[in-house]
């Protein structure tokens, strides 16, 4: 085994790399700058960790989901490897012993959110650090042109600056059209970068759409005649919990998750699932970032994502242990209504958009040109609720000012409790001595929670309620007691989205929303959209192939396994038969309008074959006959 086997074998247990994980892996151990294109379930993380374990230093990684962040984190802990991460959720304090556990200490993996990047005391501790790889992942959100542009990703080049110049730069996306791969190396400052491609075609995937009024009957359907463990997602937070009873009330082992739950919910409902005692979850989008179940048999949608890009992602979640499954999206009509709703509340007029920014600097209380790098505690329903406002198109429009660069909105974070003691051990002894009642106490935390000198540790109060044999209240009030007494710094747990003011507080007339920014969202989202309706809606194109193409992937094959190429299975002749026969008829009917008799003379094929996929393509609406009768080649097909 070379270095990189040795490393993938210690810590992950594999003896070989998949698919391009190695080029990438040597790619960057070179100094290369690099783009890696990988679709979900491909292995990006082994990508830049093997590296950055061969190499001495520190490896930056970016990574705009704190949930999927904080997972990461702990993965490597698990793993025996040295890592943190640090976000707007941290104290002050926190981040401060952080920095100086990267600078000092031997942390090997760094995790930080994009908006971090610009605060000085980042930058200061960065020339502190020796840094082997920045790795960027979600590198999409660099580009404007991307699903989901987040222009803190900006600032990201300008660690150039900081960083010596040999220093590789790693960007990681699933989800990358053409235009989105050249953006990316260019905001990023790529200088003979290296791009790795591996193919959006999933070849144990099924992609099936079934066009059905009474989707939950389908649901059933589907759950009863697919073994092994599913997720269903759906738009809205009260649909979780209804199709979920819908499941149990047939016999179903099913729950249901979304963001609103506490933490200690979602983490027990995700553990069920993922150990099997939970068959079916049945989630909004919340769910998945960070989740490797490989066992996933099926993925159903029974409404439409916004974005192919989102589809591809969350259907991707299916058949990671490379077996057979199934990605089935259940669509009907009325589909086609509700995205035009929802175009109408994802863009709020202008005026709206400047209304709301105004109202939350009065709601976070923030001056006219002040508040400039704070974060605050947010809660969105309280602040429609205060200023009457839809939360829906509250939420748009605080999303629209994020992508103008104005503020930055976190996903709900579960922050739990975390202490530190900030006394020497011998001062510390003194307090136990003349602290009869709180010594036992003390003596629990030091004895069940290691670093606590050196490091913040997260702690569960339950947990210490039942190591210490007391109950949870009388654990958080000798907390706050030890925290009084200057004795720890105890951080006690709270559960919001923060809001990151990344200018200071603007008045009316300073504030500007470009139009033309603003017009092209808007264009994006409806082109992105009708991407989608279309895969819906096709008869006549292999699913496969068209969410391949929609990625830049222009010479993929046909599957031959979804429910378009199902149906030319349904001829009796081969997938090759097929595609020469309709290749030829194509290449004719698109000289010149022509006769069956006349097509198949100049195929000379088998004239039964030549007519049973000239009538595949008749009813498919591939082609038509014109006044005469004649063949031609349908617009648009």
């Amino acid at each position: 085994m070379d270095k990189f086997e040795q490393i993938l074998k210690q810590y992950w247990g594999f003896s070989k790399f998949r698919s391009i994980q190695r080029d990438i892996i040597e790619s960057v151990y070179n100094g290369t700058d690099t783009l890696a294109l990988m679709p979900t379930g491909g292995g990006k993380s082994i990508t830049f960790q093997v590296p950055a374990l061969a190499k001495e230093g520190v490896c930056l990684v970016i990574t705009p989901l704190i949930a999927l962040m904080k997972d990461q984190v702990e993965n490597l802990k698990q793993r025996g490897i040295k890592a943190t991460a640090i976000h707007s959720g941290l104290s002050s304090h926190e981040i401060d012993i952080e920095f100086d556990n990267c600078a000092y200490g031997n942390v090997k993996f760094l995790y930080l959110s994009p908006e971090r990047l610009s605060t000085n005391l980042f930058r200061e501790r960065l020339r502190k650090m020796k840094v082997n790889l920045v790795a960027i992942d979600e590198s999409h959100c660099i580009s404007q042109w991307g699903y989901d542009f987040r222009p803190s990703y900006l600032r990201i080049s300008e660690l150039r600056q900081i960083l010596p110049s040999d220093v590789p730069f790693l960007a990681l996306t699933a989800t990358a059209t053409p235009e989105v791969v050249n953006d990316i190396q260019e905001k990023l400052g790529f200088s003979d970068g290296k791009v790795f491609r591996m193919s959006f075609a999933r070849e144990n995937l099924v992609y099936l759409v079934r066009n059905v009024e009474d989707k939950s009957k389908h649901l059933l359907k589907i759950v009863h005649s697919i073994k092994g463990t599913g997720v269903v997602y759906v738009r809205s937070r009260d649909k979780t919990k209804e199709i979920a009873l819908m499941l149990r009330k047939e016999g179903i082992s099913a729950d249901f998750y979304h963001a609103g739950l506490s933490m200690e919910i979602r983490n027990a409902k995700q553990t069920d699932w993922q150990s099997n005692k939970t068959r079916v979850i049945v989630a909004t989008n919340a769910f998945g970032m960070g989740i490797d179940k490989p066992d996933v048999r099926f993925v159903v949608h029974m409404d439409l994502p916004d974005s192919p890009e989102a589809y591809f992602q969350e259907a991707g979640r299916a058949g990671r242990d490379q077996k057979l499954a199934y990605a089935v999206l259940l669509f009907n009509e009325t589909d086609s209504l509700k995205i035009n709703q929802r175009l109408e509340t994802s863009f709020p007029p202008i005026e709206d958009i400047k209304r709301t920014y105004q109202a939350l600097g009065s709601y976070l209380n923030i001056t006219i040109g002040a508040g400039k790098g704070e974060t605050y505690d947010f809660n969105l329903m309280d602040f429609c609720s205060v200023y009457h406002f839809n939360s829906v198109k509250a939420f748009n429009s605080l999303k629209i000012l994020e992508r103008e660069g104005y503020i930055e909105l976190t996903d709900e974070l579960d922050n739990p409790s975390r202490l530190i003691f900030t006394v020497e051990k011998n001062e510390l002894y003194k307090y136990q001595v003349a602290h009869a009642d709180l010594d036992r106490f003390i003596k629990v935390i030091l004895r069940n929670f290691t670093g606590v000198f050196s490091q913040y540790v997260r702690v569960e109060e339950a947990y210490l309620s039942r190591l210490a044999g007391i109950p949870t209240g009388a654990v958080i009030e000798n907390l706050k007691t030890l925290s009084r007494h200057k004795i720890i710094n105890f951080i006690p747990k709270k559960r919001t989205p923060l809001i990151i003011m990344t200018e200071e507080r603007l008045d009316e007339k300073n504030l500007r929303i470009n139009p033309n920014s603003y017009k092209m969202l808007h264009d994006r989202f409806i082109s992105r959209t009708e991407a989608l309706l279309n895969y819906a809606k096709t008869q006549t194109k292999c699913r496969s192939q068209l969410l391949s193409e929609y990625f830049g992937e222009m010479d993929a094959f046909r599957c031959g396994k979804c429910d378009i190429c199902t149906q030319r299975n349904e001829l009796d002749m081969s997938k090759y038969e097929f595609d020469l026969i309709l290749e030829g008829l194509k290449t004719e009917i698109l000289k010149q309008p022509c006769s069956d008799e006349e097509l198949i003379d100049s195929l000379k094929k088998n004239p039964d074959r030549v007519i049973k996929v000239i009538t595949y393509l008749l009813d498919n609406g591939k082609i038509s006959r014109n006044e005469s009768g004649q063949l031609v080649w349908n617009k648009k097909q």
